[in-house]
């Protein structure tokens, strides 16, 4: 009964003090007065549901037909492609300036007009020059042993098949000299005579030496490093600096970045290898059998 008569007296209190309150403060409301429509007549549900359905399908054709259209201008070009007048909605003719390039497996290919094949240094030195005058730029591509195809470029390329010679061997140093473009079969098979070899090498041999010492490949175990650990120096085209020659004695810190550099600072024209005394080696093939195996195991 108490709380009740509490309750009353601040029920009383609250609506005093707000009867106290100045007029000023109060802020009057206009009364809401919702907006006429212009119209009393809505729209049938039949008729708007028409026109969406009628844009939705109308917008679907549209974009039927651009990717019809994309799709059979970016299709490769047949062989007979190029005897057919360029019309609309016809094949249009290749140019006779583009040269197709793939890699060494297949798996990948391209089109460029631009495509470098020096015979000398000083080919290549014309062609990086031109290149870095025009600000164009050109990749260092070799066999294309690579099957992600990374060493073609649309953009341009140069390839130094051309330039496969040995060009000295010191047989007391066993070091050997050659042009960038040589593949591994053919320095093997040029250094024989010396009775000197690469310290290892693939079962595939037709990598070119600027580019198997570039991507840093085939390790083949802790005491055999990566054939770019070969390397006693190079001579490497640049664009800014013309032809630098580097070596572990000379600008040895930029000798390790551009050792296995992947043609970012320069075309490789020439390699000096280390080598090893040639072996030979002979082979034994026999037949066994799993018996024979697990008591000769150990």
């Amino acid at each position: 009964m108490l709380n009740f008569l509490s309750l009353r007296r601040s029920i009383h209190y609250f609506r005093h003090r707000r009867l106290q309150i100045s007029p000023t403060a109060a802020i009057s409301k206009p009364p809401f007065n919702p907006p006429r429509p212009f119209s009393t007549v809505s729209p049938s549900p039949s008729s708007s549901s028409f026109d969406s359905e009628l844009r939705k399908y109308l917008g679907y054709g549209a974009l039927v037909i651009f990717c019809g259209a994309a799709t059979y201008y970016s299709f490769p070009f047949p062989e007979n492609a190029k005897h057919k007048k360029a019309q609309i909605f016809r094949y249009a003719p290749l140019p006779e300036d583009l040269h197709t390039v793939s890699n060494w497996s297949g798996t990948h290919e391209v089109w460029t007009r631009v495509f470098h094949q020096p015979e000398n240094l000083e080919q290549l030195e014309q062609v990086v020059k031109q290149a870095n005058e025009k600000k164009a730029r050109i990749r260092p591509v070799g066999s294309g042993l690579s099957p992600n195809g990374i060493g073609l470029s649309r953009m341009g390329m140069v390839n130094l098949a051309l330039m496969d010679k040995v060009l000295e061997v010191d047989k007391e140093k066993k070091r050997v000299r050659v042009q960038a473009g040589i593949r591994v079969q053919q320095l093997v098979d040029g250094i024989k005579e010396y009775g000197l070899t690469l310290q290892n090498f693939a079962s595939i041999r037709e990598q070119q030496i600027g580019g198997i010492i570039q991507v840093g490949a085939h390790g083949t175990g802790a005491k055999l490093p990566p054939i770019d650990e070969q390397v006693i120096a190079m001579k490497l085209v640049t664009p800014a600096k013309g032809t630098i020659e580097i070596s572990k004695d000379k600008d040895p810190e930029l000798f390790l970045l551009a050792r296995c550099g992947l043609g970012g600072l320069g075309v490789v024209a020439e390699v000096t290898l280390q080598c090893v005394e040639r072996q030979e080696l002979v082979e034994h093939t026999y037949i066994s059998n799993m018996k024979d195996i697990k008591k000769n195991h150990k």
